[in-house]
């Protein structure tokens, strides 16, 4: 399928998303991968996961006139070793999409809407945001909220998060896509606002934030 999705935002940012249906050797191929990165990928049992992973590298590799190397920090948060750009990578069984900006940090997260978020309703959201919850569209507000809380989660990379009481999202009607507004608490009590925006495709949601303000 190749590139399926790229989106060059105002705020200086591009998100690209990838369709993975190749197979393993046809991604192989795209990806051009160096040899330590690939002996990294080949580690993983999934199949599944290697196809997502080398489907990150192809990505890379549409987006870059260059080669570009891709590796992790100690606590698994992705940069680009021979470029200034940050990144945010999410992944689903059918999609893999990436984030990037120059001078902002960032976070983006994918999901299936065929998955069952009630679970999220308990372990993730405030008293408030479960007030907010429409029957008809329930399992989609929930995979939006999750998707937001896990963007704000990978911009700000702390070692653990309380999704319920440490990040707040803003009411919302969910469309086919759409802007979201969210707090994150520190442990300290500090603020920081952020402003995220959430496409719908494919029975999939795509949400994504680009910075934060401090709101103190």
């Amino acid at each position: 399928m190749a590139l399926y999705l790229k989106k060059e935002l105002e705020n200086g940012a591009t998100i690209a998303v990838w369709k993975v249906e190749e197979t393993e050797e046809e991604l192989k191929n795209l990806s051009s991968i160096p040899s330590d990165e690939m002996e990294e990928i080949s580690l993983y049992r999934s199949e599944n996961t290697r196809r997502q992973k080398l489907a990150v590298r192809a990505l890379l590799n549409e987006l870059f006139e260059e080669k570009v190397y891709l590796c992790h920090h100690d606590n698994g948060k992705p940069y680009l070793e021979n470029c200034i750009s940050d990144i945010s990578i999410t992944h689903t069984d059918g999609y893999v999409a990436i984030i990037l900006h120059d001078e902002e940090g960032i976070g983006i997260d994918i999901e299936s809407l065929d998955r069952d978020f009630s679970a999220v309703e308990k372990k993730a959201l405030s008293e408030d945001e479960i007030e907010d919850l429409d029957d008809d569209t329930k399992n989609e507000q929930l995979a939006i909220y999750w998707c937001a809380k896990e963007a704000i989660f990978k911009l700000m990379s702390p070692s653990a998060v309380d999704f319920a009481e440490q990040i707040e999202v803003e009411k919302f009607s969910p469309k086919g896509e759409g802007e979201l507004e969210a707090t994150f608490v520190q442990k300290d009590g500090r603020e920081m606002e952020f402003d995220l925006e959430y496409l719908v495709f494919d029975r999939h949601v795509l949400v994504w934030t680009v910075g934060y303000d401090n709101a103190d």
